[in-house]
């Protein structure tokens, strides 16, 4: 994992983006929040999971079909199983070290 800080590359409205294996940032001070940093962390590994590639095609039409069905922007966005896991998870600092492979399913 590496982190890096480009606000050029993050959409409005959000702090923080994973590529695997990047985790890009929108300012330099948001390398010390670690709730932010373990949501991203998550994102890593379920982006590991799924071998990076999968991972994207299957957030995009998820986040298609939430929109379609929510017909707003961030309810489909909070309600992808991907951002559902991160963010039910992001406070728990030991959580990717008990978490089990692919528990974002039981997010779906």
């Amino acid at each position: 994992m590496i982190i890096l800080v480009v606000k050029y590359l993050i959409p409005k409205g959000y702090k923080g983006i994973t590529f695997f294996p990047f985790i890009i940032l929108l300012h330099k001070k948001d390398k010390q929040n670690e709730v932010l940093v373990n949501h991203e962390k998550i994102h890593i590994r379920q982006q590991f999971e799924l071998l990076v590639f999968p991972f994207f095609v299957w957030y995009f039409i998820e986040f298609f079909i939430r929109f379609l069905k929510h017909k707003n922007w961030n309810t489909a966005y909070r309600n992808i199983s991907f951002e559902r896991e991160a963010y039910s998870h992001e406070k728990d600092l030991n959580y990717l070290k008990k978490r089990s492979f692919w528990s974002w399913v039981k997010y779906f």
